[in-house]
């Protein structure tokens, strides 16, 4: 059985070392950059850290214990991937950029972006749903430098200049605060305002006690009371509300900044984001927030709809990914040279997030429907990595697809949970037109129940 892999973040490597434990011999893991790590190696601006608590930041067949902090940062969760990934590091060919894929009679044949080929019977996206940074298309040019948080140029200086930043996601709360530090003056542009609630973060010496099973088990409680809370209905998403209203208060004493920093949208409705310097740097002196909208770029500044030009020295987009269009860029065709933009036309959607009608044995790992509110992917891509395993393993590597009647009604399932629950208020990433792609619409627990006990009937072999 011959296996490919296309990513080297989390999913990619942890389902290299669950095929090898499967005993699964001919697997390659196809990397586009030098090194393994996914988002962790792409997201180097200063401040970056999980917004996820520490102890359940890790599979639970390779778990780390001892973290530095209760939310890990960026360099520590990078190390962690980089020995998650030692013993497998021999299947990953890192500067392989995927251009597309297509199903045949042979099985899959994965086109590189140099025109090599490399031929599978099994092809396993681990391209995760937050690689591709989204910039938004705005008239003009900048003429200074100008970069996305998630390809942070190092060799700019900000001290003593002026930053403008575009943007107030979970990104720019972290690396905001860090840029006030040093730059001359910061100018926050925000088109829609953050809920945000205290980040019970910790060091060293308490770390390691919410390793443990009972922290971790409170942590993961506590995860999914909180996606319990975003996702049925305005009476629970209220006591969300009142401790971000409440946070706002006590971190912004000006009434009229208060106001400008409220959130339109209900809690959830957007990423719920955790910081406690977020609101202390937006309220300090050499820290802009504006809420015009920005209509353009000019040389050396940043142009809103009241027609000011704002001056800035460089500009950094906080602006976050372009989480639906999934494999994209990647053509990826199917049985009869379909391809799977075709098939997604109206909204990316695969059973259980992993297997699409009409595509023998493409796996997909966090894939449409497996992003949550609250709590930790990573056991919803460890749930995907078993149930892929347990395909291959019934079905010996022969090419299989989800019977269509079984996707669509999985999928009419979710979407009718979905159409009751907080991301179909607002305008936000975890939807593509009026379809919720990114997210599941229940607990974890739940879906780990479902993918462990999924009927394997549910599939049928192809091709004879």
């Amino acid at each position: 059985m011959r296996v490919v892999v296309v990513g080297a973040g989390f999913s990619g490597i942890g389902m290299a070392l669950a095929l090898r434990r499967a005993g699964v011999g001919d697997v390659v893991v196809l990397e586009r950059a030098d090194d393994v790590g996914g988002v962790w190696r792409d997201n180097t601006y200063p401040g970056a850290a999980c917004d996820v608590p520490s102890s359940l930041y890790s599979f639970s067949f390779a778990r780390q214990r001892s973290w530095p902090h209760r939310y890990a940062r960026q360099p520590d969760i990078l190390a962690h991937l980089r020995r998650l990934a030692a013993p497998v590091r021999d299947l990953v060919r890192t500067g392989c950029e995927v251009a597309g894929a297509s199903h045949g009679p042979g099985g899959w044949r994965v086109r590189l972006a140099d025109g090599s080929v490399v031929e599978a019977d099994v092809l396993i996206s681990a391209v995760g749903q937050l690689s591709r940074p989204a910039v938004p298309d705005l008239p003009g040019r900048f003429g200074g430098p100008a970069f996305h948080s998630a390809r942070w140029r190092h060799d700019v200086d900000l001290a003593g200049r002026r930053v403008a930043v575009i943007g107030t996601g979970a990104s720019a709360v972290q690396f905001v605060p860090h840029l006030r530090r040093v730059a001359a003056r910061v100018a926050v542009f925000q088109r829609t305002a953050p809920h945000v609630l205290p980040k019970p973060d910790a060091v060293t010496r308490s770390a390691p006690l919410l390793g443990g099973r009972v922290g971790r088990l409170g942590t993961w409680v506590a995860g999914e009371a909180l996606t319990f809370a975003l996702t049925r209905g305005p009476w629970s998403r209220s006591v969300v509300e009142a401790a971000t209203a409440l946070h706002r208060f006590w971190r912004v004493r000006d009434p009229v900044l208060r106001a400008r920093l409220a959130p339109g949208a209900p809690a959830g409705c957007r990423r719920l984001l955790f910081s406690n310097d977020w609101y202390p740097a937006l309220t300090s002196p050499d820290v802009d927030v504006v809420t015009e909208r920005v209509t353009g770029l000019v040389e050396g500044g940043v142009r809103t709809a009241d027609g000011v030009v704002h001056e800035a020295d460089v500009l950094v987009y906080g602006t976050g990914f372009a989480a639906t269009d999934f494999l994209a860029p990647m053509e990826v065709r199917g049985a009869g040279g379909r391809l799977l933009s075709d098939e997604w036309a109206d909204g990316a959607r695969a059973h259980l997030g992993i297997t699409v009608p009409g595509f023998p044995n493409l796996f997909l790992l966090y894939g449409p429907n497996t992003n949550l509110g609250g709590n930790s992917v990573l056991t919803m891509v460890e749930a995907q990595i078993r149930y892929v395993v347990r395909v291959l393993r019934h079905f010996g590597g022969r090419p299989v697809e989800v019977r269509r009647e079984v996707a669509e009604a999985f999928d009419a399932e979710v979407q009718r949970r979905l159409r009751h629950s907080v991301w179909t208020l607002c305008r936000n990433w975890y939807r593509d037109g009026e379809r919720v792609t990114a997210n599941w619409p229940g607990q974890v627990v739940e879906y780990r129940l479902r993918t462990a006990r999924a009927d394997l009937a549910d599939l049928r072999p192809v091709g004879g």
